[in-house]
């Protein structure tokens, strides 16, 4: 009898259920249930709908009921940093905010009278980006302190729902690591820094490590999808997921975990908080069995999202990359990590904008800024790669991207031209496959990470793009 595992896997656009299981040694998947995600504003505020997605989490465990293929567990992983403040009585105190949401601009200067950017970096390891957990608390703590007076318990979006599955409350190390506000020594909450922001330490909660069986559902959610099971908490930031599931062959290798956001980095044993590194805006965030993700975050094919949807989605993403190859003449670039394309009211005009205060052909048709935005990314590419390989004191020789983005055969080409490397595309499902291989570690069934990565290399079908000017 097969032996299933169930992968609930939230992006910030979508999300999916994918069952998993092993075969003859090769990991079988079947995608049971993908529902929309989206950002939803309430007066002023960008948010998310919890209740909502976790009515899809639900939905999606029940269709395994009707398939007759119950998972042994469950995993959750969501996007990173955003997070839920509970009351005393176990519900949301407060908004649950996007970390596109404008309330943390310029929060970053009065945290710096507090802690200078070394300092915190030294501690924590985690690179600047506004939207850090840290910074958005210390925007409610300055414009709604009641909220954080009531807040009883602080949890990440992936734990915030295994909570509801199981009413157990811990935190998990991957995601907890983009709060920047663990310790990167000690690998738990830094609660000198706490004290030094004026958060009240009593919010935080036991940190597990990835691969931690949390729970059994509870008797109501039992009596909703029709079955019980475990529930295991994965490496729960979507990132940490995907780069578990990097099917390379050696044991150093750059990775870009490709989709809404562009993460590039290598795997590392130790964090890297030398001033360099945080000059170069690096960060060192957790992975599985407590490795480092050394990696740059790169504003990724949210550009290429945003405009799509500007023109009512009437090309595909084919369609746009084929109108950007049309319209390659261009030679127009943007800074892919300016904050300005975070969330504009119109990507289009940020694009103009950036062009036109920088003295340069400004992009006008689809082509021309869908053409615009991809050569920008393979530059923002070979940009972190030059960083990370004078960091690391290392030469990679390829790149392997995964997830979504790594279906994008335009993209991925280019990258291999600019960056003169082989680059190996695929699978477009690791978040999820990352999420499986933490369980079937967990229950046994793969022996380690090394043996996981050999099985996806073995389950799943890998592209290889070469340099032209090389080939």
């Amino acid at each position: 009898m097969k032996k299933y595992y169930l992968a609930v896997d939230i992006g910030a656009s979508s999300g999916r259920h994918i069952l998993g299981c092993l075969e003859n040694g090769k990991i079988v998947l079947e995608e049971i249930h993908r529902f929309a995600n989206g950002i939803e504003k309430l007066g002023n505020a960008l948010c998310w709908n919890l209740d909502r997605l976790f009515e899809e989490v639900l939905y999606g465990m029940a269709v395994c009921r009707k398939m007759g293929k119950i998972p042994c567990s469950i995993g959750i992983d969501t996007w990173a940093v955003d997070y839920v403040l509970l009351n005393e009585q176990g519900r949301p105190a407060g908004k649950t905010y996007a970390y596109r949401d404008h309330r943390t601009e310029g929060i970053d200067a009065e945290v710096n009278a507090v802690i200078s950017s070394t300092e915190l970096y030294t501690r924590t390891g985690i690179q600047k980006q506004i939207f850090n957990t840290m910074y958005q608390l210390a925007a409610v703590k300055k414009e709604e302190p009641h909220v954080l007076d009531e807040a009883f318990t602080l949890l990440m979006i992936p734990d915030y729902f295994c909570y509801r599955l199981t009413g157990l409350k811990k935190t998990e190390y991957t995601n907890a690591t983009t709060t920047q506000l663990l310790n990167v020594e000690t690998k738990t909450w830094d609660y000198e820094l706490l004290e030094k922001l004026g958060i009240k330490s009593s919010l935080f909660t036991e940190i597990s490590s990835p691969g931690t069986f949390l729970g059994r559902l509870t008797p109501v959610i039992q009596e909703r999808v029709g079955y019980d099971a475990d529930v295991i908490q994965v490496a729960t930031h979507d990132t940490a997921s995907a780069v578990a599931a990097v099917p390379a062959n050696e044991s150093d290798f750059v990775y870009i975990s490709s989709g809404t956001w562009s993460l590039m980095g290598v795997e590392q044993s130790r964090a890297d908080c030398s001033e360099e590194s945080r000059l170069a805006n690096m960060t060192n965030e957790g992975g599985y069995e407590y490795r480092f993700r050394f990696l740059k975050n790169i504003m990724g094919l949210w550009m290429i999202q945003s405009i799509r949807r500007e023109f009512d989605k009437r090309y595909t993403f084919d369609e746009l990359c084929a109108l950007a190859e049309e319209c390659s003449s261009i030679t127009s670039r943007v800074n892919v990590d300016d904050n300005r394309f975070l969330s504009p009211e119109s990507m289009i005009s940020a694009i103009q904008d950036f062009c036109r205060e920088t003295g340069q052909s400004v992009p006008m048709t689809p082509g021309e800024l869908a053409s615009v935005i991809y050569h920008s990314l393979a530059e923002g590419y070979c940009s972190a790669l030059e960083n990370i390989e004078k960091l690391t004191g290392k030469t990679y020789p390829s790149i392997n991207i995964v997830g979504g983005g790594s279906n994008d055969t335009y993209l991925n080409q280019m990258t291999a031209d600019a960056a003169g490397r082989i680059v190996y595309s695929g699978p477009k499902e690791a978040t999820a496959i990352g999420n499986l291989l933490v369980q079937m570690i967990e229950k046994k069934d793969l022996a380690g990470l090394q043996e996981a990565r050999q099985a996806v290399r073995a389950s799943f079908t890998i592209q290889t793009y070469k340099p032209r000017s090389v080939r």
